[in-house]
């Protein structure tokens, strides 16, 4: 599933060649992605001007005329293509949007798992979302309150969208292990010292990212760089980068996980990031 990283890209490469067009015509060949239903997502976009695109935690969300939005969850397998007037359209489209310039824009996506959703008011809709993690309002402070009283792992907790929006399993293995925190340790665990530094970690790793367009790892998302820079994700059996000592996999949530065991004990203290991430 595309990560914060990933949707941002998404996001930027979309902007300029939505921003300004009308749509024109909706297709939906797949009609349980459409919610609240197919008739209410096109009576909202059909006629509008695309306004904007941005994100929210792994949510496209298109800005349109007269205060409607559409919010995309690309969720498993879901991606977009440009289909040009009179082109072939891809093998799974399930949403096509027919724009004023002739061109269509197509939802492909072949587990069918993607959504599309019509807003009045995408901070409603997505109430219950947590922070931004690149956000101004998540500071040190405000995420030692959020760790404060949690008994969960670490791990399980950055996952959970309703607790920090937008991190997935390739970047929280990676701000553990920039963090020296094994992903098994107690949320509360994390002492006052120790906020700050994954707080830093994780704005770093999510900028990096961002440079490097995301992570290519399938053909789903073909674009990305920052797979050459993973230093623990999907290494097992490889020497970690600052130690030597051989990257493990666990199984965390349900979730493939990579640690270097002598960087990441449990009773670690964590090591501050070369440069503090930025907000």
């Amino acid at each position: 599933m595309p990560e914060l990283p990933e949707v941002e890209t998404i996001a930027r490469s979309l902007r300029p060649g939505l921003v300004g067009q009308r749509i024109e015509g909706i297709e939906a060949r797949w009609p349980k992605s459409l919610r609240p239903s197919v008739q209410r997502v096109t009576q909202g976009c059909v006629g509008r001007e695309i306004l904007g695109v941005g994100r929210r935690g792994k949510h496209l969300i298109l800005h349109l005329s007269d205060h409607g939005y559409l919010i995309v969850h690309l969720r498993m397998s879901g991606r977009f293509e440009w289909v040009e007037p009179g082109g072939d359209e891809p093998r799974h489209a399930r949403t096509l949007w027919r724009l004023s310039d002739g061109r269509s824009l197509a939802m492909d996506d072949a587990r069918k798992f993607g959504t599309v959703t019509w807003s009045d008011d995408p901070a409603i809709t997505l109430a219950q979302l947590g922070p931004e993690p690149l956000g101004s309002a998540f500071t040190p402070e405000r995420f030692a309150i959020m760790l404060a009283t949690r008994r969960r792992a670490l791990k399980p907790l950055l996952l959970d969208q309703h607790f920090l929006a937008g991190l997935g399993n390739i970047y929280v293995d990676e701000s553990l292990f920039r963090s020296g925190l094994h992903p098994l340790r107690s949320a509360s665990s994390v002492g006052p010292e120790a906020v700050p530094v994954l707080h830093g970690h994780i704005q770093e790793v999510l900028v990096e990212a961002i440079d490097n367009c995301g992570t290519s790892i399938d053909w789903i998302y073909p674009q990305g760089r920052m797979q050459s820079y993973l230093r623990v994700y999907g290494r097992a059996g490889e020497p970690c980068v600052t130690c030597g000592t051989t990257i493990e996999r666990l199984v965390v949530a349900q979730r493939g996980t990579w640690i270097c065991p002598a960087c990441q004990p449990y009773s670690s203290i964590p090591k501050p990031p070369a440069h503090q991430g930025r907000s």
